[in-house]
């Protein structure tokens, strides 16, 4: 993947490299720091962008700044923006509310993209995106319009049955459980929500909807950020408007391996939409590399350490590890409120260490295997049943899904039989809550924790476990983090990992932590802390969009270094003009039949017996009864093979490239010096078949003058293979 400032390659440009690191002090330096007399609460990104903090929304002082840059009156000292953003994602960052005909109320929902973008000093921000309401009157259209625009906010209409068969149906029942290892739903699933194909086509349509959108408000030079799974087929529609545009795609979720990717029936469709992007992001490098190995195995696109190449076009993959905007938590707890809420949560919990788990109610969290690792552990070591305790906040989501009525039910009965179990008349091991903290006593909370338990089954990044660092200042409390959330990549070296599975495994981390030494705590929470403090939102945002503006430079540049397209007008007329012509043809892939670059329905027997297209025939017989032109049929096949398909034209026939040849109507020549031989076969030939025994879908061919092993048919990641 190419470099970037979180972890520059090899590969990058000096200059390049040198220009981001300046870049990034530069914005440090400048950047400007909010009030903090009074720090408003925010909202849960789950709904927006698959974030995972998880805070209540309620507009204050800190939010009227929030909304000072939806409505474009940045700071005195912050230079005029050159630059437009267009910031694309399936829901707007603010929730509407409809008052009368013609009259809206709107409320800021502020979130990590919002907190990112507003570090961005020098482009100037605009949201597109569905509002989240059904508004099928036009005179409500134009107002909620009207009141938008002053938020810098600009809305797309989808109608009821497009939302739930996009939004609802392939969205949330197709790719989402894909992306995080869920599998795809079963039929009797999909009976609310039709077929896969009807869901598809909703789903393009809105991607459609969208485009028209971004397409009608776009100006030359601006640059267009498309996120999430929501809009995988929103880079092709903009692209395919104008070829020009600048358009980044970033993925909040994980991406799941090539394995499970094709699974989807849409597969290449989506992959083709996102490769029209000009830089394409994701949160770890994983998921980068499994976007990658994806365009290869399905596609047959070649994958290179910058990206994806097809056709000597490049779209560039890269890792953008998201952030959080830490001081906005640091600052919080300097305030009194907060400050009273430590003091009081010290007192309910004194003498006992707290542990905290803070998640959405939701099947990728592992919220019953946090509980019930926090009972073996309390099985194990009976000293601690009366000195710790488990806060766990569950924030409900999608109750009105079976799936997750199920399991709300199931966390419920394990945590009803382990207080049960080792409570007693005047405390129980679990406080459970079923509902969101606001933002002053989340941080309270996080301030007062001794151990935070990360048990995510998948996640694309989990943002909760940054949020507890950002508090830890002074407590200087352990993270026990899943390994297989995205910010396992960033916080593992400071962070406890764990296999959320081993539940075992996870009781004895729950005993390490709780035991760990002071001086191990410091120096585990100063490594992820200042990695907290450095790599922000805001650091992230911009960092993505500088590289898609080198992205897209680079991509200019590459484009005047490739071959120029023959020019077919020219080359008729020479053609015609001309007294003696020779054309070279290929024969496989050029004369034979179509074969499916994937190697489906017969591709590789159609290659291991190429024949010639019959559409070609007749061409082919009038090129060849022209006196003026000679025709030679070069190939790597052998004699036979080219014998089989062209005995009856008057052309050259030139095999085993070019070791053989003959006019047809003559007989076959060799090339070949006589003292060369073919006694190094017997030597090499072990070798070609040990290969090809552990390559699947590779064969080898003995010809005369040549042993050709082909694996055009296999898997194209690199492999190792041990004698």
């Amino acid at each position: 993947m190419p470099g970037n400032n979180y972890c520059p390659s090899p590969t990058t440009p000096r200059t390049r490299l040198e220009r981001l690191l300046r870049d990034r002090e530069l914005r440090k330096s400048s950047r400007v720091s909010t009030p903090s007399e009074e720090i408003g609460d925010t909202l849960s990104e789950a709904d927006f962008f698959s974030q995972d903090s998880i805070l209540s929304c309620q507009l204050s002082d800190e939010q009227q700044d929030f909304e000072g840059l939806l409505e474009g009156s940045p700071p005195q000292d912050v230079r005029p923006r050159k630059q437009r953003l267009l910031v694309v994602a399936n829901r707007l960052p603010v929730s509407a509310t409809r008052m009368a005909d013609d009259a809206w109320h709107l409320e800021i929902s502020v979130g990590g993209l919002v907190s990112a973008l507003l570090g961005v000093k020098e482009f100037d921000a605009r949201w597109i995106g569905w509002a989240g309401v059904h508004v099928p009157d036009e005179s409500g259209q134009k107002a909620l319009t009207e009141a938008l625009a002053k938020k810098r906010c600009i809305p797309v209409f989808l109608d009821e049955d497009t939302v739930h068969q996009y939004y609802n149906g392939y969205c949330n029942n197709v790719l989402w459980p894909l992306f995080h290892y869920l599998g795809l739903p079963q039929e009797d699933r999909l009976s609310t929500t039709r077929s896969f194909q009807s869901q598809f086509d909703a789903y393009k349509r809105a991607n459609h909807m969208f485009a028209d959108v971004v397409n009608e408000h776009y100006e030359e030079g601006d640059v267009v950020w498309c996120h999430d799974y929501h809009l995988m087929f929103l880079p092709k529609c903009l692209k395919e408007h104008n070829s020009k545009m600048k358009v980044g795609w970033f993925l909040h979720t994980p991406f799941p391996s090539s394995e499970i990717h094709r699974m989807l029936p849409s597969r290449s469709d989506l992959l083709r939409s996102v490769l029209a992007a000009d830089l394409v992001g994701f949160h770890t490098y994983d998921y980068a590399r499994h976007f990658v190995s994806a365009c290869t195995r399905i596609l047959g696109l070649e994958g290179t350490p910058e990206g994806v190449e097809d056709q000597g076009r490049l779209t560039r993959v890269a890792a953008f590890p998201i952030g959080i905007d830490s001081d906005r938590f640091i600052r919080a707890l300097e305030l009194p409120k907060v400050k009273e809420s430590m003091k009081d949560l010290k007192e309910r919990f004194a003498g006992r260490k707290l542990m905290l788990g803070v998640d959405r109610l939701d099947m990728i969290k592992g919220i019953p295997q946090k509980i019930l690792a926090f009972e073996a552990f309390l099985e194990e070591n009976p000293q601690w049943r009366e000195k710790v305790v488990l806060l766990q906040i569950a924030v409900p989501t999608r109750t009105d899904v079976p799936e997750y009525q199920k399991l709300t039910s199931q966390v419920h009965e394990i945590v009803g039989r382990i207080n049960g179990k080792f409570g007693t008349l005047t405390s129980v091991p679990i406080h459970h809550l079923d509902r969101s903290l606001d933002f002053t006593a989340l941080c309270a909370l996080y301030a007062v924790t001794d151990v935070a338990l990360v048990t995510s089954l998948r996640d694309g990044m989990n943002l909760v476990s940054y949020e507890f660092v950002a508090c830890q200042a002074a407590k200087k409390g352990v993270l026990i983090l899943s390994e297989f959330a995205g910010a396992a990549q960033s916080l593992g070296a400071g962070a406890l990992l764990v296999n959320p599975w081993n539940i075992s495994d996870v009781a004895t981390s729950i005993r390490y932590a709780l035991n760990m030494s002071e001086d191990e705590r410091e120096k585990r929470f100063h490594h992820n802390f200042m990695h907290v403090t450095t790599h922000t939102s805001q650091e992230w945002a911009a960092t993505f969009v500088s590289e898609l503006n080198d992205t897209v430079v680079e991509a200019q540049l590459r484009t005047r270094q490739v071959l120029p397209v023959l020019p077919i007008d020219t080359a008729v007329s020479r053609y015609t003009c001309s007294h003696n012509r020779l054309l070279i043809l290929g024969f496989n892939g050029s004369l034979t039949e179509p074969v499916d670059s994937s190697g489906r329905r017969g591709g590789q027997i159609r290659e291991l017996e190429p024949r010639l297209n019959p559409e070609l025939k007749e061409p082919l017989k009038k090129l060849c009864g022209d006196e003026k032109t000679t025709v030679i049929v070069l190939s790597g096949s052998d004699r036979s093979v080219l014998d089989n398909n062209f005995e009856e034209f008057n052309m050259w026939l030139a095999a085993e490239n070019g070791m053989f040849l003959r006019l047809t109507s003559g007989d076959w020549m060799t090339t070949m010096p006589e003292n060369l031989n073919m006694d190094w076969v017997d030597s090499v030939k072990h070798v070609f078949e040990y290969f090809t025994e552990r390559t699947p879908r590779s064969h080898f061919e003995l010809r005369e003058t040549s042993l050709v092993w082909n694996y055009k048919y296999a898997g194209k990641q690199p492999f190792s293979l041990s004698p």
